[in-house]
């Protein structure tokens, strides 16, 4: 917690929001078994996905080789479990991505991706007992000197769990089955599970704006949050901007579904949402200066989204940018304003605190 929370200011509600228990869910759970040789068709189709790009393939040579060596045995693997996207057709491997990667490694002949100069090792069956009959062997190999092994792998089973929600509607319960099955050495936490649950063209864009230079220099940082606390700001930001109105607690669950809904945008609503975040930035830096909204002792998310979105907003619906004036002033005189200051410090998840808020910092800057 320490280092998600790393340059912003700690707020007990905001971490006993991320522990809330979430909406109750109607979901179904069924075993499916896929042949190995069937697993590979799929994730080339792209049928089967692994979501997010900064979950990397982290098993080394000897772990994978082992892996492949149970299924050549006839040894039990563990299963991977599958959430069905029904909008997209496509089922995401929510758990299990190490084990469906490398039998996908190894039945193309390379372990791992491409590395700087575009060159991947060829993948032999490595740290094996040197007596058994597949040590240092490739799946090409398996398949000129050994038919029955050969065979034996193709049609060795790996079995899922594959999910589906029913209701409510959508998918919001896989960040949190997600959440609860990421149990690795650093759990992923926050925008980290979104960004590989929720992958797509809003989630680019999403890391593209955190590179903006005024946006790093009201986070306060010249590089990116180790724990991506930065982008959630700026999907916290959205999510305010476009459905403040239907804002209800838990705040993770409703950025969640605002992440969801646009997971896929076009390049037309990239546009639009880029150019008001810049805009908002640029102004509140010449206005209110370097890291306004670290007040007390670092960034103050709940300062951050109500006087940024009222920003924003006041932009959008202006004609002119010159007229906006005197900000730094009122904010100043926001800051005093002791229901204010409860607003940002106490329980600001909660929908009441929320909106008195959002409501005073529209009653000073505007």
């Amino acid at each position: 917690m320490d280092e998600y929370n790393e340059g912003l200011e700690e707020i007990s509600s905001e971490e006993l929001d991320l522990d809330s228990t979430p909406a109750s869910y109607e979901v179904i759970t069924y075993p499916a078994d896929f042949t190995l040789e069937g697993v590979v068709q799929k994730y080339k189709r792209g049928s089967m996905t692994v979501p997010g790009f900064q979950r990397n393939y982290v098993w080394n040579i000897k772990q994978a080789s082992r892996l492949i060596e149970s299924f050549l045995l006839g040894l039990p693997v563990p299963a991977i479990f599958l959430f069905t996207d029904d909008e997209r057709n496509e089922q995401l491997v929510i758990d299990g991505q190490q084990r469906l990667m490398t039998v996908v490694y190894f039945f193309d002949g390379f372990f791992g991706e491409e590395d700087s100069s575009s060159r991947r090792k060829v993948f032999k069956l490595t740290g094996l007992n040197e007596r058994s009959p597949y040590y240092n062997k490739t799946y090409r190999d398996l398949e000129e000197t050994d038919q029955a092994a050969f065979n034996k792998l193709n049609d060795s089973v790996l079995r899922a769990f594959v999910i589906k929600q029913i209701t409510p509607n959508g998918n919001t319960s896989v960040y949190h089955i997600f959440e609860r099955l990421n149990t690795g050495g650093t759990q992923l936490v926050g925008q980290e599970i979104r960004n590989c649950v929720y992958h797509g063209t809003f989630n680019d864009l999403l890391c593209e704006l955190n590179t903006y230079p005024s946006w790093r220099r009201i986070f306060g940082t010249d590089s990116p949050h180790r724990r991506q606390r930065d982008v959630e700001l700026i999907l916290r930001f959205f999510a305010f901007f476009e459905n403040g109105g239907e804002y209800a607690r838990p705040i993770k669950d409703f950025m969640s579904e605002y992440m969801r809904t646009n997971q896929n945008i076009g390049a037309e609503r990239s546009s639009y949402l880029r150019a008001i975040f810049q805009n908002t930035c640029d102004i509140v830096l010449e206005q209110l200066g370097e890291k306004p909204f670290h007040i007390w002792s670092g960034l103050n998310v709940a300062v951050f989204d109500s006087v940024f979105t009222t920003i924003a907003k006041i932009l959008n619906n202006i004609k002119e940018v010159s007229n906006v004036n005197e900000l730094a002033e009122k904010f100043e005189r926001l800051k005093l304003d002791e229901n204010f200051v409860k607003g940002v410090r106490g329980a600001t998840a909660d929908e009441s605190i929320v909106e008195l808020r959002m409501s005073l910092a529209n009653q000073y800057l505007s």
